[in-house]
């Protein structure tokens, strides 16, 4: 098994279960009108805003997910082709650019930062490695 990969792996499954849970704790359910998507607006925001914010919201967990999923895989089925290289690269350049974005977006203040900065770092190191 190669254990960076499934550190990897880890890392953005618990992420994206906590995203998602103190995203609906935190944010959304002070937005919901009974329903279960989220529909009460706040100037500036208008319902429609806040109905795609928190499908973003989940979605960005999702494909968390899916990287986790991709990276389990490859803790105990490695692959040596261009393709997995390709997929490795787009694992780590969207970790990369998605902790910079909350980096600079947050100043700092939102863990999630440190979170995708680790899946990269290690997948990174999985793939040089293997």
């Amino acid at each position: 098994m190669q254990s960076l990969y499934f550190a990897a792996g880890s890392v953005a499954l618990i992420t994206g279960i906590v995203h998602s849970v103190l995203g609906e704790m935190l944010i959304f359910k002070h937005l919901r009108n009974g329903g279960f998507i989220p529909s009460i607006g706040a100037p500036p925001l208008r319902e429609k805003n806040i109905r795609i914010l928190w499908a973003t919201w989940h979605l960005a967990s999702a494909f968390g997910w899916a990287f986790a999923g991709i990276l389990f895989w490859l803790a105990f089925k490695p692959q040596d082709s261009a393709l997995i290289r390709v997929v490795l690269s787009a694992i780590v350049l969207a970790n990369l650019g998605g902790s910079g974005l909350v980096l600079i977006g947050t100043k700092g203040r939102h863990p999630g930062w440190i979170a995708l900065l680790t899946v990269a770092v290690l997948t990174a190191l999985a793939a040089r490695a293997s």
